[in-house]
């Protein structure tokens, strides 16, 4: 199973410019032979306060249209997040809306649980962290967004549900690229499973980024990573391999769950 991350660069505000972009991006990954494609975080838009209320959207979600045809004709999955507005009696709540998509159907979402700073003014926290089910494969994914990468609480309570590999889709801004991939390197060796974290690169009104997303496997071993160019990478993921490394160190067998 081939996953690959679009590190792209995304336009403040411009979401038919930000959605070209990527139905070409993902194309070109298809092509290349992905079968998962994953965004960053909001990718459509940006963190677009100023027009929130125009360029949120509702379900079935417009934007995605394309992207769930592209996963039909294709065959592939797409996941990534957009901004979600909900009609709340005389009013909207906000939500950073993560979505996976699978052969023209979207089968799975999150909505971001730990909204970071001046989010919090603009979103509603999501009140539920589930695996998604990809019919085809069988195999569960994790989906956490971008500040959750902090919070190793997220990352566990999905491993224990049983998910076979963990997606982090992020706006992780300069100049905190240490901290970056030392969290995503420990969420995967601390789990004991796949990780693939996808950032964005260049700038916004109020950060720059440095991309740098990774593709790493069930040991901690880094398999792709970007520099801070907008890009492509992908990489086989060996979900079997897990079962493996958890033989050799049995982290989850020896837990003290009866202390913490």
């Amino acid at each position: 199973m081939n996953i690959a991350c679009v590190q792209m660069e995304v336009a403040h505000c411009s979401k038919a410019d930000n959605l070209k972009k990527a139905i070409t991006m993902a194309e070109k990954a298809v092509l290349s032979g992905a079968d998962i494609v994953i965004f960053p975080e909001v990718f459509s838009t940006g963190f677009c306060y100023e027009k929130i209320t125009s360029l949120a959207e509702s379900s079935p979600y417009p934007s995605l249209d394309e992207l769930i045809e592209l996963s039909k004709n294709k065959e592939c999955v797409i996941i990534g997040s957009i901004i979600e507005k909900q009609s709340i009696s005389d009013s909207f709540a906000y939500y950073n809306l993560g979505f996976c998509v699978e052969h023209g159907k979207l089968i799975g979402i999150y909505r971001k649980s730990h909204p970071f700073k001046q989010e919090r003014k603009y979103f509603t926290a999501g009140d539920s962290i589930l695996p998604i089910t990809l019919e085809k494969y069988g195999l569960t994914i994790g989906l956490e967004i971008c500040y959750e990468l902090r919070f190793p609480e997220v990352a566990r309570k999905l491993a224990l549900a049983g998910v076979d590999f963990l997606v982090t889709i992020a706006q992780f801004p300069n100049p905190r690229k240490h901290a970056w991939r030392t969290l995503a390197l420990a969420r995967a060796i601390e789990n004991q499973m796949p990780h693939i974290a996808c950032n964005v690169v260049g700038s916004s009104p109020t950060s720059s980024f440095f991309g740098g997303s990774l593709i790493i496997d069930a040991a901690g071993n880094v398999l792709a990573e970007a520099d801070d160019k907008e890009c492509i990478i992908m990489h086989a993921i060996d979900t079997e391999n897990t079962s493996k490394v958890r033989s050799d160190i049995p982290v989850f067998l020896d837990r003290r769950a009866d202390l913490y």
